[in-house]
């Protein structure tokens, strides 16, 4: 029989009562992001979706907002966890999301320079958002980490199942990284949980922190949206509200049950399966030889596999 019960604000499985495991990742691997995108980078990156363009465009005008703060609260409870392998795991988290960032920053830039300096003013709510957040008590900041954290589950499982959909035909440099990001998101999936419930572990402010940090992330998200179609002017046009309505009922669709389970009591995040798409390119990374650059995701094929040599 196996149970589960509860070791240093973590959880030790016990298998068949005789052998006691910690499941923490550890092994995070901090990747460089050499993302070139093209300085003519149209913010349309995908050809004939509008809508989803400028809606991942507008969730990644909030990452170099949310991941420092993130970065900020792991440190701020790494003092006060006492697990190596917990310890070990944030600093892996913190790396990951470093990089993420910084590589966000630079598309953004693109797509404010190539026809929406609008965008700017969307990140200045996000600055004055994520400095009262900061203000708020450790708890909070930590379940929110981890309802948003919970949410890029849904986000990975969604981009490599629907990757011919989402992807198919677009920019190869954008499509890439955000697979690439979400496959990340997928590794250290595990570490904010954790983190709370090291510090708290209590229920109900973990349950409202998956609402609170996945609705406030995609509320930016649909700011800049509709900021950008906006300046498009066709935000009044019914196609592209038609769109609108498409993108988001997909988004739900293939995102709403993680929130759902994620808001579950007894929920932990290892509960949920990495696409084998995801585990072969983790594979293949692992084989690529040191400072090669990174292959970019065939996005014309029809079945965009993995974008590394099958292993001899």
């Amino acid at each position: 029989m196996t149970t589960t019960k509860p070791f240093n604000g973590l959880f030790r499985r016990q298998e068949d009562d005789n052998t006691a495991r910690t499941d923490c990742p550890h092994d995070i691997l901090v990747r460089p992001f050499s993302f070139d995108f093209p300085d003519d980078l149209n913010p349309v990156w995908s050809p004939g979706h509008v809508v989803r363009s400028h809606l991942f465009n507008g969730f990644s005008l909030t990452m170099p907002y949310l991941e420092p703060y993130l970065i900020r609260t792991m440190r701020e409870v790494s003092s006060q966890i006492t697990d190596p392998g917990l310890l070990q795991d944030i600093r892996g988290f913190n790396g990951q999301e470093a990089r993420h960032y910084e590589c966000h920053r630079r598309l953004n830039d693109l797509l404010k320079r190539n026809g929406y300096p609008e965008l700017a003013a969307v990140e200045g709510k996000l600055a004055d958002s994520y400095a009262r957040l900061g203000k708020r008590s450790l708890r909070t900041r930590l379940a929110y980490n981890a309802g948003f954290e919970s949410m890029t589950n849904g986000f990975t499982n969604w981009f490599v199942a629907k990757r011919l959909q989402l992807f198919g035909g677009a920019c190869p440099y954008v499509s890439s990284f955000w697979i690439m990001h979400m496959i990340e998101e997928a590794e250290h999936k595990t570490v904010a949980f954790d983190a709370y419930m090291a510090y708290s572990g209590a229920y109900l402010p973990r349950a409202l922190g998956v609402l609170h940090g996945s609705f406030h992330v995609l509320g930016f998200g649909f700011v800049a949206l509709f900021r950008a179609l906006r300046k498009d002017g066709k935000l009044s046009d019914a196609g592209t509200l038609a769109e609108i309505v498409r993108e988001t009922a997909s988004l739900v669709w293939n995102v709403g049950p993680y929130l759902l389970r994620a808001m579950m009591p007894g929920y932990d995040p290892r509960q949920e399966t990495d696409p084998q798409w995801s585990k072969d390119w983790v594979s293949g990374y692992a084989r690529l030889p040191a400072n090669a650059p990174l292959p970019l995701i065939d996005t014309r094929s029809t079945e965009m596999p993995v974008p590394f040599a099958a292993p001899v």
